[in-house]
């Protein structure tokens, strides 16, 4: 009989080099929110992928910035804490970066005593030369790290990354139930889905000034029904959000339901309230509410 293998495998890199594309690719679920904006990922979520003789407990986490605020601070600490309790490290980039936004995290990887696996991600958009390039950059710079090409949008060479994770992780029980697919509950997902559609739909500031909290998550046989409110920072923030005889936030609620059925294969009715919480982002206890400090 097969060994059980299991362990956690961090997800590090700079905003959008593909973290939660690739997280997404290996559990199979849309568990992460991917959008093109920068900060998407606010929180670190975890992915489970279970077989019969092995659980992987993946973690995508924030892509790494000098913090600005008190939310980017808290953002970075769950950065910090994917250093300490990883088996395996995933280090990605992107062809043609050239390190890390902070030098101190950078020298965390370099000096790591668990297994980097470098993934050079977006292999797809680039030329076989520049990837040899980057090949040879990336080993001179982090001499203990094993690199990886892939694309994670297009599925390449994520199978072959995967069975390497499985081969360094320690032998040991799984720490999850092997039904279970993350650590997060129902109403964390409500809340990440509806936050990707304000990133999708508005500009600017806007939706760095969100947070979503679901109040209510009522399920039945055949129907969902979620109470949901959009925190803004400041009242024309919320009148941009509502939009002309609410039309913005209708797009929001429309879009935010179809992917709630989809993720939950159910029905959903979904109610949103927007309301104005000063300046949460910069407030301790107001983080804390949320989930992002302490």
């Amino acid at each position: 009989m097969k060994k059980h293998r299991s362990g956690f495998v961090n997800i590090i890199g700079n905003p959008n080099v593909g973290k939660s594309t690739l997280m997404n690719a290996f559990v199979g679920e849309k568990l992460s929110i991917i959008t093109s904006k920068a900060q998407t990922t606010r929180h670190r979520i975890l992915g489970i992928v279970n077989g019969d003789d092995f659980q992987v407990v993946l973690s995508d986490t924030p892509g790494i910035i000098k913090p600005a605020y008190e939310l980017q601070t808290s953002m970075m600490d769950f950065v910090k804490s994917a250093f300490e309790d990883a088996d395996v490290l995933l280090y990605m980039v992107e062809i043609g970066e050239k390190g890390l936004k902070d030098e101190a995290f950078f020298k965390k990887i370099k000096n790591s005593k668990i297994p980097v696996l470098l993934l050079l991600n977006k292999i797809d958009t680039s030329a076989q030369d520049m990837l040899e390039e980057q090949v040879q950059y990336w080993g001179e710079l982090l001499p203990n790290a094993e690199i990886h090409p892939i694309s994670a949008l297009e599925n390449f060479n994520v199978e072959e990354v995967f069975q390497r994770i499985l081969d360094l992780l320690p032998e040991a029980p799984p720490f999850y139930p092997k039904d279970q697919l993350t650590d997060k509950p129902e109403r964390f997902f409500v809340n990440e889905i509806v936050r990707e559609k304000i990133l999708l739909n508005y500009k600017k500031e806007i939706p760095y000034a969100v947070e979503v909290e679901t109040e209510e998550f009522l399920e039945d046989d055949d129907i969902i029904r979620i109470r949901t409110v959009i925190m803004v920072e400041r009242e024309t923030q919320k009148g941009i959000i509502i939009g002309h005889k609410g039309t913005a936030l209708k797009k929001v609620g429309v879009e935010a339901r179809k992917d709630l059925e989809k993720f939950f294969d159910k029905q959903v009715h979904i109610e949103f309230f927007v309301k104005v919480n000063k300046n949460w982002r910069s407030n301790a206890s107001q983080l804390r509410r949320f989930g992002y400090n302490g």
